[in-house]
């Protein structure tokens, strides 16, 4: 028996938890309250996902044509189906989503615990948004994906405005939709132009040969816009620049649900679709070029806005951004290492951080969570000396924060480690890529000093208000406890069996590789003797010492280093380069300018027209009332007149 055949069951079980909530009686208690089927549907997905992951690690895998599906439409010739497609790229993601959903679920019990009233919405959101996201991922075709892709958008705008009532909130969750809507557009406008010329959305046609069969048939430029398209939505939907201005407003959802997003679905949905377009990809060096540019840009960019966030929140948020510029930059250039040199370095180092991100960021921002539930605010200025109150959360965050820092042997230090020297490496192919090096050797650097920064301004020295913090209780803590081993541990899936890269590579299906393959333990080598290793270590250690210093050390004057930074750029960072604004500006002088007009021109044209058209009906019919008069002489002579005239009139013309 094939037990991958039954992983249409993932989506399915979390979906039948929607239903329950909805439609069972209300009850008070919050395990009554849609909390129990929301902690059951996650974790029977997660069960059945995880034998799922079991399989594909002892080698099975359901690809290609004879993968199981139904016929949902038919078109003329053209049938649209629904079916599933597993493979090594597929169990990871399934990794991330069970594991980060499942424990988010539970954590809720304590985080909402005082939301009666709509505890029964929210986990009817959360349930039907890790059911849409599971379904993205099982996804054996583009047009598949696309109908979750839009789910996924709709799930994080009900959860994003939660609190509707509030304006930032509601706000917030316009934006996400109408920004990450960009990007859907042209991730449509790509598959348009790939159905131009092959007629499939399918994965097993479109990546038929590596892809080969697919470039054989599209002219390139048209490939190159075709799959530049396609990452226009991952640019949308993984807060890549410049499209990444919703993602920090989306932090006024709750913290779980900025947890889940941020960690496991909505945003790591389009790193998934330009790791899953590989096989295109390698075929396309201009859009892997633009690709790796994109990252390099949004990672150090999001990296400096948050050195003057003061929201624990909003750090996390531009810190998410930064980290998917780097597995977005791992993209680019790992397809330049397929390409010049079979190696799948740079895949496999974007994939393995997409991982090991997964588990540090929602150990972070449900360690935010804990904290904000226990000082009732998320301005870090008004924080400080929880180390001894919540000793839980304060560890557990400090995992976290060393791990997304890239000190080792946490997680972020091998996944870091192997995108900066796949990045290195693809310099040798094209010089642009030694510049993004540099660009991520100095977000490394920054990620250690902001990270460190919210570390110390809010557990150590003293408080700096009035709050009566505790520790969270059980059901919240244990959550963070199991986060903060994963963090621990999972980087060492880099070593574990035959290694993560040859694990990985399996996703890549008939794209060309060497064959040669390094040992682990010359792998192990080389990340522990490479001077490159050294050098970023000796950087992140420099940042979070100097965050020791102006943030721990009693006595030092912040006001001093602060005055060594220029006034303008200070005031840039705190208003995000302005890049909000002038989205902010452009909406208000362009789009509700040319509104403006077009409802000038609706009112005025359109409807003027049809308002003389019926003004004139209305004097035409009042003329000819006129002659119904009721007389019934008047109106035979009138019939008498007409026929005469009729008869003149042929009589006329047919002796013409």
């Amino acid at each position: 028996m094939n037990l991958l055949e039954y992983a249409w069951l993932i989506p399915v079980i979390p979906f039948i938890a929607f239903l329950l909530i909805g439609l069972l009686p209300r009850k008070g208690l919050w395990w009554e309250d849609g909390g129990g089927y929301a902690i059951a549907g996650a974790g029977g997905a997660l069960i059945l996902s995880m034998v799922v992951v079991w399989q594909v690690l002892i080698g099975h895998t359901l690809t290609g044509p004879g993968a199981p599906s139904f016929t949902w439409l038919v078109i003329g010739g053209f049938t649209v189906k629904f079916g599933i497609w597993i493979d090594s790229l597929t169990a990871i993601m399934l990794v991330v989503v069970s594991i980060v959903g499942t424990l988010v679920v539970v954590y809720s019990g304590g985080y909402m615990h005082e939301e009666a009233d709509r505890r029964r919405r929210y986990y009817a959101e959360i349930m039907l948004f890790i059911s849409v996201m599971y379904g993205l991922v099982l996804a054996n075709n583009y047009l598949q994906m696309f109908i979750f892709w839009e789910l996924v958008g709709l799930c994080s705008y009900l959860l994003i405005g939660f609190w509707y009532e509030r304006p930032a909130a509601a706000s917030a969750a316009k934006r996400a939709f109408i920004v990450t809507r960009v990007g859907d557009i042209m991730f449509m406008a790509g598959l348009i132009i790939l159905f131009k010329y092959v007629g499939s959305f399918d994965f097993a046609t479109l990546f038929a040969d590596g892809g080969s069969a697919t470039a054989a048939v599209v002219p390139s430029d048209m490939l190159t816009l075709a799959t530049a398209l396609i990452f226009g939505g991952a640019i949308g939907k993984s807060a890549q620049f410049p499209l990444h201005e919703w993602l920090p407003d989306a932090m006024e959802g709750p913290t779980t649900v900025s947890a889940l997003i941020h960690a496991a679905t909505m945003v790591k949905a389009g790193i998934y679709l330009t790791a899953r377009t590989y096989p295109l990809l390698v075929h396309s060096p201009d859009t892997l070029l633009f690709i790796g540019i994109i990252g390099g840009i949004t990672a150090l960019l999001a990296a400096t806005v948050a050195l003057a966030a003061t929201d624990i929140k909003r750090v996390l948020a531009y810190s998410t951004i930064s980290q998917l510029g780097y597995m977005t930059l791992a993209l680019g250039a790992g397809g330049y290492l397929i390409i010049h040199g079979g190696s799948s370095a740079g895949y496999a180092a974007a994939t393995f951080h997409l991982m090991n991100h997964a588990f540090f960021k929602a150990l972070l921002f449900l360690c935010a969570g804990s904290v904000i539930h226990a000082v009732g605010t998320n301005d870090m200025r008004l924080m400080g000396g929880l180390r001894k109150k919540m000793p839980i959360t304060s560890i557990t965050m400090l995992i976290g924060a060393l791990a997304i820092a890239g000190i080792p042997p946490l997680s972020g230090f091998w996944s870091k480690d192997e995108v900066l020297t796949a990045v290195y490496h693809a310099g040798s192919f094209h010089l642009t890529f030694f510049i993004l090096w540099a660009m991520g050797v100095a977000t490394a650097f920054l990620t250690a000093f902001y990270m460190f920064r919210m570390w110390f301004m809010t557990f150590s020295s003293n408080p700096r208000s009035e709050y009566h913090a505790h520790e969270s209780p059980n059901i919240m803590t244990v959550p963070l406890m199991v986060l903060a081993g994963l963090a621990l541990v999972s980087g060492f899936a880099l070593f574990i069996g035959s290694g993560f890269r040859l694990f990985i590579e399996g996703s890549l299906g008939d794209i060309p590789l060497s064959a040669e393959h390094e040992s682990l333990g010359a792998l192990a080598a080389d990340v522990l003797t490479s001077p490159f290793t050294f050098l970023v270590l000796g950087i992140v250690i420099v940042g979070i010492l100097l965050a020791y210093r102006i943030y721990f050390v009693p006595g030092f004057d912040r006001s001093r280093f602060a005055a060594g930074i220029p006034g303008k750029f200070q005031k840039a960072l705190e208003n995000r380069w302005y890049i909000s604004k002038f989205y902010d500006d452009f909406a208000v002088t362009v789009v509700y300018g040319f509104s403006k007009l077009a409802d000038v021109f609706d009112r005025r044209v359109i409807d003027g027209a049809v308002n003389g058209f019926a003004y004139l009906g209305a004097r035409t019919g009042n003329v000819i009332r006129k002659a119904q008069s009721g007389n019934v002489q008047r109106y035979a002579s009138l019939v008498i007149v007409a026929i005469v005239i009729l008869l003149l009139f042929i009589l006329l013309v047919g002796g013409a």
